[in-house]
């Protein structure tokens, strides 16, 4: 039983002001397995007072103090990574193989990713006579997720310090214990105090508190579209910066000379993995109405091999993160049966076999049309949705047709065509032929997936504000 009750403010483990326990459940059993307490607006204060006194010193750190700093973080957490790795598993139910060595392992990978950009990136440039400055925003708050806790945590956090931000993150207080263990790493690093600091917290409370908070210079949210927008609502009195990475629908469009058994494995190993849970998984695969039969013989025996079970037990999938997520997956999946769509595998309730736990059946629906809701709306469940076209400009229009904008995925042997139909897509991030995340390169979504974008030398500028200074230069 883990328990974590202090917030980590202002370089020091503190009670909260008003402490409020709360259960936290491992999903994987439906059973008590931690607890933590939860904040209020008086702990936002404290550490946004904190935070900003901090940034007066952070802020001006050579270039060589912050490499140093980010330097002994990557240490510490690769020292901590198996327990990092345990505390994912406890808290999301994600098997050990996804735990420890995916899940756990970004972490570290982003902190050396902005190392690494921080020795070469130009904080400053000449245009004619004038000087123009990148200076870091300031105070951040950072509103992290469930489903990938670690690497969104880091994702913000890491290009933050490297430019000289100080950071008060809240983690998803469903999956709280990886957060605890960032900021032990951080502590273990020996930043100045008040650099880093965390707020465990409830969105509605924590979360609003943070966005419209005064003293808070920058929001960065990753969640559902619902929670960005009430972030962005609470954030606009400061006008301060808001940055969301919210939630995808993403189409996997398969080309007729696309090789069918590579391009439909990839795209059901995507979605399956994390169990469902991943914003830009391709939960909506567009095969051309011919294929349909051999497609879904091909998703069938894949999505089969995903068997949930336990975790701890060399499971390949594990539960979804709580109660209330079974539930909503379940409703879609009648929904989907409702609305006329066929069942290629999976299907409604629990696996054989697993009565305790959020455990839900790897599910592939055919015959499914762009308009019903399982095709429409986030599931965030192993759920995957086939549907037919037959001419290229309709898997595109199709592929477009949604709300959401976030990922995309093109298949086909002939690189070049993929790279057209790429250029088509409305959407932040595409995969072409299975390629795997590349955190060097910027990520984020168009419509209602969000703005800005993280990773690489992107996310340094999301964190800077550009002061010109004109007649920095005297004239020739």
């Amino acid at each position: 039983m883990r328990e974590y009750l202090n917030f980590y403010i202002n370089g020091d483990w503190v009670t909260p002001v008003t402490p409020k326990p709360l259960d936290v459940i491992n999903p994987a059993t439906g059973k008590v397995n931690g607890r933590i307490n939860v904040g209020s607006a008086a702990d936002v204060d404290a550490a946004v007072k904190a935070a900003r006194a901090a940034f007066n010193k952070w802020s001006i750190t050579s270039r060589a103090e912050r490499l140093a700093a980010l330097g002994r973080i990557v240490i510490e957490f690769e020292r901590r990574l198996d327990d990092m790795g345990a505390a994912i598993m406890e808290e999301m139910g994600a098997p050990n193989w996804l735990a420890r060595n995916t899940q756990a392992a970004l972490g570290p990978s982003h902190f050396k990713s902005a190392l690494n950009i921080l020795r070469d990136y130009v904080f400053e440039e000449d245009k004619g006579a004038a000087r123009i400055l990148k200076e870091p925003i300031g105070v951040c708050g950072f509103i992290t997720p469930w489903n990938w806790p670690v690497h969104q945590m880091c994702a913000k956090t890491a290009p933050a310090l490297a430019v000289g931000c100080t950071v008060i993150l809240k983690p998803s207080e469903v999956a709280p214990f990886s957060g605890q263990i960032l900021a032990e790493i951080i502590a273990a690093a020996d930043l100045p105090p008040s650099v880093f600091n965390l707020i465990n917290g409830e969105g509605p409370v924590v979360g609003a508190a943070l966005a419209a908070h005064p003293g808070i210079d920058m929001i960065s949210i990753t969640g559902s579209t619902r929670a960005g927008i009430d972030v962005a609502r609470n954030a606009a009195t400061t006008v301060k910066r808001v940055h969301q990475e919210l939630g995808g629908k993403s189409p996997n469009i398969v080309l007729e000379d696309a090789d069918l058994k590579a391009a439909i494995t990839g795209g059901v190993n995507s979605v399956m993995m994390n169990s469902g849970q991943s914003c830009r998984a391709p939960t909506r695969m567009l095969v051309p109405n011919k294929s349909l039969d051999e497609v879904c013989a091909i998703a069938k025996e894949v999505a089969e091999t995903w068997t949930p079970g336990d975790p701890t037990q060399g499971a390949r999938m594990g539960p979804v993160i709580s109660e209330a997520a079974w539930h909503k997956v379940q409703g879609y999946i009648q929904q989907g049966l409702a609305a006329g769509a066929n069942l290629v595998t999976g299907g409604p309730g629990k696996p054989d076999g697993l009565a305790d736990g959020f455990f839900v059946k790897p599910t592939v629906f055919r015959d499914v049309t762009n308009d019903m809701e399982i095709a429409r709306e986030e599931i965030f469940g192993p759920v995957l949705c086939i549907l037919g076209y037959d001419t290229e400009d309709e898997a595109v229009a199709i592929g477009n047709d949604t709300e959401y904008g976030l990922g995309g995925y093109v298949h086909s042997q002939d690189i070049e065509h993929a790279r057209r139909i790429a250029a088509r897509i409305r959407a932040g991030y595409i995969s072409l032929n299975n390629a795997g995340l590349d955190i060097g390169v910027p990520f984020g979504g168009y419509k209602h997936s969000g703005n800005g974008r993280e990773f690489g030398e992107h996310a340094f500028g999301e964190f800077l504000e550009s002061k010109s200074i004109l007649g920095y230069a005297p004239k020739p």
